[in-house]
């Protein structure tokens, strides 16, 4: 799929569905999450995908449930902890290609310090092909907010016209989107037909690029 970003300067990455191929691995965790506090919603986890932990929290453990939250996200630390990080298929081609051209790229993902520091102990080289990380600890307001992507175009001074977002959820989509900034949609966690009325473009992974 040839597409023109001549005019295009930062390339900016979610992490969990467009870096990494880890949202099966969160469908199962959250799928024994669900079924052990929420056994009367079969496919709960399904319903979530793409919500960040302060979303989920907020919906699922609130009132007589909110004592367990420390307790899940415990779990969940240890969950990430062993997950695999595979590259979504493409990606590092697309890196090089894009470093090659002097072009700048960041990953603006709402994961926090601790989480990526287990995305370091098996990829030590992503620091290489992101000339930035942004996790949750550098934004004021969490997806679908634009200022996580905002506040990664001001790193390097670059207008949200010459930017370009990777994202696969739907409030990721719609903070690349209100950011102003050109908006891909990786259907790897949605299908096709849900996420592009929200982006620009929809590709299933980055040999399509």
């Amino acid at each position: 799929m040839s597409v023109d970003f001549s005019n295009k300067r930062g390339f900016f990455f979610d992490l969990d569905g467009v870096v990494f191929d880890t949202e099966p691995q969160y469908t199962i965790f959250w799928g024994g999450q669900c079924r052990l506090y929420h056994p009367e919603e079969p496919g709960l986890e399904n319903k979530i995908k793409g919500q960040t932990l302060t979303e989920i929290f907020a919906s699922l453990f609130s009132g007589d449930l909110e004592s367990e939250r420390e307790i899940v996200n415990e779990r969940l630390r240890a969950y990430e902890a062993n997950m695999r990080y595979d590259y979504i298929n493409g990606l590092e081609d697309f890196i090089k290609r894009l470093k090659s051209k002097g072009l700048k790229t960041a990953v603006v993902t709402s994961s926090n310090h601790s989480k990526m520091e287990s995305v370091y102990r098996q990829h030590p080289e992503i620091k290489d092909y992101f000339d930035e990380i942004l996790t949750s600890e550098d934004f004021e307001e969490s997806k679908p907010s634009p200022c996580p992507y905002l506040t990664a175009a001001r790193r390097f001074c670059f207008p949200p016209s010459e930017c370009v977002v990777f994202e696969d959820s739907f409030n990721g989509i719609k903070s690349g989107a209100s950011a102003g900034m050109f908006t891909v949609g990786l259907a790897t966690t949605n299908s096709p037909e849900a996420i592009a009325p929200l982006c620009d473009l929809v590709i299933k992974d980055f040999t399509e690029v």
